[in-house]
């Protein structure tokens, strides 16, 4: 079946997953890549022999071979360590930037027209470092952060307020981390704003708890990290992209002036399509909230630059 190629580098609970949904819904070919031999080709020959019992129509193919880029018109990056309890995302600092960097460049050299989608955190800097050592323009490298805090966010209302998930309209900005930036005054429960639903004081605690709702499923599993939504949050954007569906999804990538941000790579709504990012869509924003997403901009501008100093003392 004439269908796209997918490439998903990194084959643990995030890109394995990600890849079952991409199957189920018929969006494309896929490749899983990963530097454990075997662990690609076995997930893939598993998925492959689930094809008969659901119906897809896609190919899967694993490998540790990288050279499997080539065909690729969209990558998905889930490579790298995840959290343990207690580390926060920054602790994965220096060392997923070893394992992020030299993909990037593999990805710019053997796929050089791909879109890029990065998952591995802490996400604002391995977007940023994506961006740079592959060499793609901005609207080709983008990372999935917003739609999984916005997903989050969404569920713990719908939760609070016993209705369906899809009833509650919400979406967060920002860096994904301790200053993200929920837009309070658009969350929408069945077309009514959920300040008259929820108390203030309550409404915060749901907002922290969405915050911290990576750290919440990590010392819960005690080993690994959150799989499910992520997968899905990364399956959306694809879906938006190979179907140009121009879907507006909250995505990590490169701001020139928007939202009044510069040189830095955070989360804001784009309009996704078959080049990627068409264009960043400018909400109208309360002073506080455009506060919250200059400081999150800020928080991510220093960690790009604390990882700019690991890497020379490395050298």
């Amino acid at each position: 079946m004439d269908l796209p190629r997918v490439t998903i580098v990194g084959a643990g609970q995030v890109g394995a997953t990600a890849a079952h949904l991409i199957a189920l819904k018929g969006l494309a070919h896929i490749t899983l890549i990963d530097v454990v031999e075997g662990l690609a080709a076995g997930k893939a020959l598993d998925l492959s022999q689930s094809a008969p019992i659901e119906g897809f129509p896609v190919s899967v193919k694993g490998t540790s071979d990288f050279n499997a880029l080539a065909a690729s018109q969209l990558i998905v990056v889930t490579a790298g360590l995840p959290r343990k309890p207690g580390m926060s995302r920054d602790d994965l600092l220096a060392a997923n930037a070893n394992i992020i960097g030299p993909i990037a460049e593999k990805i710019g050299q053997l796929a050089p027209e791909a879109i890029l989608i990065v998952v591995t955190n802490p996400l604002d800097v391995m977007v940023s470092l994506a961006r740079k050592r592959s060499g793609f323009p901005k609207n080709r490298v983008m990372g999935m952060a917003g739609v999984l805090d916005s997903a989050r966010l969404r569920a713990f209302i719908a939760e609070r307020l016993k209705v369906s998930a899809s009833d509650v309209q919400a979406m967060v900005l920002g860096s994904h981390g301790d200053l993200m930036v929920p837009l309070r005054d658009s969350i929408i429960v069945k077309g009514e704003p959920v300040s008259s639903q929820i108390p203030a004081a309550e409404l915060e605690q749901i907002l922290d708890r969405t915050k911290n709702g990576g750290a919440e499923i990590v010392a819960l599993l005690k080993q690994g990290s959150a799989f499910f939504a992520s997968a899905s949050g990364v399956v959306e954007m694809v879906q938006a992209i190979l179907k140009n569906t121009g879907s507006i999804l909250p995505a990590c990538v490169y701001l020139e002036g928007e939202y009044g941000l510069q040189d830095v790579c955070i989360g804001v709504p784009v309009r996704l399509g078959k080049h990627g990012v068409e264009h960043v869509v400018e909400l109208p924003l309360s002073d506080s909230e455009r506060t919250e997403l200059a400081a999150s901009a800020e928080q991510v501008r220093q960690s790009v630059e604390r990882l700019a100093q690991l890497q020379t003392s490395q050298h």
